[in-house]
This record gives structure tokens, sequence and C-alpha cells, in this order.
């Protein structure tokens, strides 16, 4: 049997199981999630250290290479980083278990850029990212940029390169990101 001839439950279920936790769906092809480098995840973590003590918890949590975003029923992907808007209630007393999926444009979604992940995450995911209309996307990588990808009003998106100072993600209102202690 092929992805192909799965059920969307299917599909969700076996990402799911242990086996396939870091699991990606990238049209209709299953794909394990590399690993990462060591300076993939330090900037991953500064990032972190940054955003939570900023972020409003009563309107955003973070995800960090949990959970998947969606476009369609044949691209599932785990971003390294993702900031969710909390819509209703956030109690998971009567959740059932369910794979964490997301549908909807997010606010902000980063892809760091590690020697086994770059060229995927560039040339495959990102495309499917501007695709669900996320707002913001970001790639730092290590040699000390960050390309940032802003979902414009006309629903174009405009790329920029950023090296130091400090960034505001767009739909993060309050939120200052520092480029120079992210890449220090």
């Amino acid at each position: 049997m092929t992805v192909q001839e799965l059920t969307l439950s299917e599909i969700e279920s076996l990402m799911l199981s242990e086996r396939g936790r870091f699991v990606e769906l990238h049209r209709g092809q299953l794909r394990e999630k590399p690993s990462t480098s060591e300076s993939h995840n330090i900037v991953i973590w500064r990032l972190v250290d940054q955003l939570v003590p900023q972020l409003d918890r009563d309107r955003y949590q973070l995800r960090l290479n949990m959970g998947r975003v969606r476009r369609g029923e044949e691209n599932y992907y785990i971003p390294d980083l993702y900031v969710v808007p909390i819509v209703g209630s956030d109690s998971i007393r009567h959740r059932p278990y369910r794979l964490e999926v997301f549908d909807q444009p997010l606010p902000l979604i980063v892809e760091a850029w590690s020697p086994s992940t770059g060229g995927y995450d560039v040339d495959e995911k990102l495309p499917e990212y501007l695709k669900r209309g996320d707002r913001e996307i970001w790639r730092p990588h290590y040699e000390f940029t960050l390309t940032t990808w802003r979902r414009q009003s006309d629903g174009e998106y405009a790329m920029s390169v950023h090296r130091t100072g400090t960034i505001e993600p767009i739909a993060l209102p309050g939120v200052v990101i520092d480029l120079d202690a992210l890449f220090a």
C-alpha cells in the first residue's frame, strides 16, 4: 500500500506512531526529518530564549519541532519553531489523542539552516509555507544572517536579509529579536 492509498486519518495515525514521530509528508511522500547540526540547534534555542519572555501567553504558544503545519492533504511539515495563536479554550482535559495539525496561516515559522536540511527547507518547504499564507517565514543561518519572507497586504512576499540590530516580527506585537545576541 502506498501513502497515496491511505486515508487522511491513516496518514495522521502513521505520523503519531512512535516510529514516525518526526515524519513529514511532502507531495504525498513520507520523509523523516533529518537530524540537525549543533549550530542549527544553538540558533533555535537562542531564538526561543528571546521569544518566550516576550510572547503574550494569553494570545500565543510556541511550538518547537512538534506538531505539523499542513497545506492540503499531501504536505505536512514539522517546522523547527513556529508561533500558534490561541483560539478558544487552551484546556487539554477533553481533547482526543490526535495529531496536532495547523491548516491556518501562522504568524511566524522558523526553519534554521543546517547542512542536513538547508536545501530541502528552502527548495521544498519554503514554497509550501508561502502558498499557505503564513505571515512571516524566517531562515536563520549560522553564518550570521536572517533571511525573512514577510507577507504584504497584496498577498505577495517581500524577502530581506538581516545581519545585525533588531527585528520585529510583523504579526507579533511587542516582540523584538536582537540579532547580535542571536548570532553571538
